[in-house]
């Protein structure tokens, strides 16, 4: 049976700053993100399994992919732990809001490589992570490619 590559797309709404950065992403604003995961493996080829002709059921990806990035990151602002807002940071988590504080810089090429960690210590040994591909903006994003690693 062939390898077939299956994709879900997940979106999501967060907030961050770019420490240090000579621009306006400097200043707190936000996007909605868009994630494209795309895994790779063989259908069940089992005629008595459930999941017979999946590779992995949308939903099992959903799952895993929704606990690790989704549910995380959706309304939360990211900043750099290093940031000049940590004051702001620690007000805004004190008052109740979503905060994370990264140990890198929130940039959609470094939050997609942390996505992809996490979503591949998270799958089953037989799906393999292929590619993920965040949109920030209509007209930017950032691709990781297991291939590339």
């Amino acid at each position: 049976m062939n390898k077939i590559r299956i994709t879900k797309q997940f979106n999501f709404e967060t907030g961050h700053a770019l420490y240090g950065y000579d621009g306006a992403c400097r200043n707190i604003h936000g996007h909605s993100y868009k994630l494209y995961v795309t895994v790779i493996g063989l259908p069940i080829d089992d005629k008595e399994h459930v999941k017979y002709g999946m590779v992995i059921d949308f939903k099992d990806l959903k799952k895993i992919v929704n606990q690790e990035v989704v549910e995380v990151f959706d309304h939360a602002t990211v900043f750099n732990k290093n940031t000049p807002h940590k004051d702001l940071a620690i007000t805004l988590k004190n008052n109740g809001h979503k905060v994370i504080m990264a140990d890198y810089q929130p940039t959609c090429e470094l939050l997609v490589i942390d996505f992809a960690n996490k979503i591949k210590n998270r799958l089953p040994s037989n799906i393999l992570l292929h590619s993920l591909k965040l949109q920030e903006t209509e007209s930017s994003f950032a691709q990781w490619y297991e291939k590339d690693q």
